[in-house]
């Protein structure tokens, strides 16, 4: 059959009304119109700083002035370098923030994650009255303002606060909390008559800290900054998991009940299987928002007592606006970054759903196989 006797497209059909004229046919244009205003917003105040923080971390800007005229000279990785491998004060510290934030992230994830969706599960039962009462109770404190609720623990776990006086109460002594650097594993190892700085854990073994430093775990001082955390996070994140529980239907809990699982069983091999991807979303959230900590830190001492509180953002806001080191700063902001995408991505592959991928490898080939099909059949047209 010759090409001149194919049948053509009439002139409304939808492949000419996408080419030309048309109710759609400004469609793209009339796209870029609307999102023009929200592009450019978030070029001007997010990706252009980005850019200019990215600069400021590689040259030797000194804080006054642009730091894109001619008088700002290009350094590499020497700001890096500086906070990495110098082997003096600057690592040390930029050491002792890692340790800090990183037993941080340790306790304060897994028990917010876990206190979250055990609340979404008692405000989901049927049985439970007044539900609503007790969903805004406990989202209240996410949605109070961070340097109030701060306030009130300042108050609370002060020397002679509350939480003092109840242990006092209990025939007890609380200690000092804001003013303790002890480390929460070294004052375990210590019940045990382990001594501080024991042999061969007391050299320096990464950034110019030793392994013995290394296993200090959350200062006390810290701790109260974990229970706060947790105080006041776990209310949002119980409502994810919350809209999670009302969509699993209720056809398939009266199925695991049928099969004869019982409450544990139910929820451990039914309920949490079909919460992974709201799971994921929360120690995603979870873990960005452990590694960028800055408000409590600033309002309970500011890296105090010996620097147990000291957190990567902290350290970076106190090198850039107080120090007037900015390249360091911004370096400092920059490694942060890179560690919150490695561990957001080596979480992503620890939580990935194999079952899909095992079945939607199949059905890809499959849509392969389909394509390359009728690829075939249109060649010997």
């Amino acid at each position: 059959m010759s090409t001149s006797t194919l049948p053509r497209p009439a002139k409304d059909s939808p492949r000419n009304r996408n080419r030309g004229g048309g109710i759609r046919s400004g469609e793209g244009r009339f796209g870029w119109l609307f999102t023009a205003p929200a592009i450019v917003i978030i070029g001007v105040f997010l990706v252009l700083p980005i850019f200019l923080a990215l600069w400021v971390s590689v040259s030797d800007w000194g804080g006054l002035g642009s730091p894109i005229n001619s008088q700002v000279g290009f350094v590499g990785a020497k700001n890096f370098a500086h906070v990495l491998t110098s082997g003096g004060l600057a690592e040390k510290d930029f050491g002792t923030s890692i340790r800090n934030n990183l037993w941080f992230v340790v306790f304060v994830v897994p028990l917010q994650t876990a206190l979250a969706l055990f609340l979404a599960v008692q405000v989901n039962r049927r049985v439970l009255r007044g539900r609503s009462f007790f969903r805004t109770a406990y989202y209240f404190p996410s949605v109070t303002s961070a340097v109030a609720i701060t306030g009130i623990f300042a108050f609370l776990f002060a020397s002679s606060g509350a939480v003092n006086s109840v242990i006092a109460a209990l025939g007890g002594k609380g200690p000092t909390w804001f003013a303790d650097p002890r480390g929460l594993f070294h004052i375990i190892a210590g019940l045990f008559g382990v001594g501080d700085n024991p042999p061969g854990l007391s050299t320096p073994a990464f950034l110019e800290l030793s392994w013995w430093d290394w296993l200090a775990g959350p200062s006390v001082a810290m701790c109260v900054i974990i229970i706060l955390v947790i105080f006041t996070t776990s209310g949002t994140f119980m409502l994810l998991f919350l809209a999670a529980l009302q969509n699993i239907g209720v056809e398939v809990e009266e199925a695991s009940l049928i099969d004869g699982a019982g409450p544990f069983r139910k929820f451990f091999s039914v309920t949490l299987p079909m919460l992974r991807p709201t799971l994921f979303t929360v120690l995603t959230l979870g873990l960005i928002g452990t590694w960028q900590i800055f408000d409590q830190i600033y309002i309970l001492g500011q890296g105090k007592p010996a620097k147990t509180t000291l957190t990567p953002a902290f350290l970076a806001y106190q090198t850039s606006f107080k120090d007037l080191n900015w390249g360091d700063g911004a370096a400092i902001s920059f490694v942060l970054f890179a560690i919150i995408v490695t561990l957001t991505l080596l979480q992503r592959l620890v939580l990935r759903d194999r079952d899909k991928e095992r079945l939607d490898r199949p059905m890809s080939r499959l849509l392969a196989n389909e394509k390359t099909a009728a690829e075939k059949s249109r060649s010997i047209r």
